[in-house]
């Protein structure tokens, strides 16, 4: 998993990209737009304690309406939140690897 925490990296975010194999934790985020994309993703909108909110799929050319609970938003390429078990009340942990 990429974090993208800064201003510039958020903005960035998958654009010109022609694919991604992991996930990309925009923090703090409430919102996304898939202006510029060349894939679809799917976004799952986070809660400040990693609660999973929501899960859609947005097509490239979309402007998704921010979450107003969300503080963070994970992206991954379409079809990715369904094969990890990502889905609304789920509580994700982020950290370290083994530790």
């Amino acid at each position: 998993m990429e974090i993208a925490a800064s201003y510039r990296a958020r903005t960035r975010g998958l654009l010109g990209r022609d694919g991604f194999a992991g996930a990309l934790l925009l923090t703090p985020a409430s919102g996304v737009h898939t202006f510029g994309m060349r894939f679809a993703i799917d976004v799952a909108y986070l809660g400040r304690d990693f609660t999973v909110l929501g899960v859609r799929t947005m097509r490239p050319g979309r402007l998704g309406r921010p979450r107003l609970r969300a503080r963070h938003v994970l992206e991954a390429e379409a079809g990715a939140m369904a094969r990890w078990g990502v889905r609304r009340g789920v509580r994700l942990r982020v950290g370290a690897e083994g530790g």
